[in-house]
């Protein structure tokens, strides 16, 4: 799931009392995939969401995290308590593995009906979100 998506429904677990039995769930997961890390700033309490589930997970169990920041920037993903940040970080940058894929995304947009395959290749690097 997205981090966003972690950190909403531990987040929404709280005021049910559900919290504890979410993140042991979560704890127990053989490989978490956390997707878009740093997309959307951490403010509390998902910053300290995430980082009591990434102490928990910590060499106990595997955790791939996606993000298209730079893994030298994740530490902006916690705007609000820096020291949070690092300890989170900190957990998860050791002994990590750390692939790099690096190229043209491979959301390519789709062409028009009529439209031809180079004009829509040759405007790909003009879009704008």
């Amino acid at each position: 799931m997205t981090c966003a998506q972690l950190t909403a429904s531990l987040s929404a677990a709280r005021p049910t009392g559900s919290y504890e039995r979410k993140l042991a769930t979560l704890e127990r997961v053989p490989l978490l995939i956390i997707d878009d890390f740093g997309l959307k700033l951490l403010r509390p309490p998902a910053d300290e969401d995430l980082h009591d589930l990434i102490a928990e997970r910590y060499e106990q169990a595997a955790t791939v995290v996606t993000s298209n920041l730079d893994f030298a920037e994740w530490d902006q993903a916690f705007p609000v308590n820096r020291l949070l940040a690092s300890a989170t970080l900190d957990r998860l940058r050791h002994n990590v593995y750390r692939p790099v894929f690096d190229g043209e995304s491979f959301r390519a947009p789709r062409l028009a009906p009529g439209a031809s395959r180079s004009r829509v290749a040759s405007g790909t690097k003009n879009l704008q979100a």
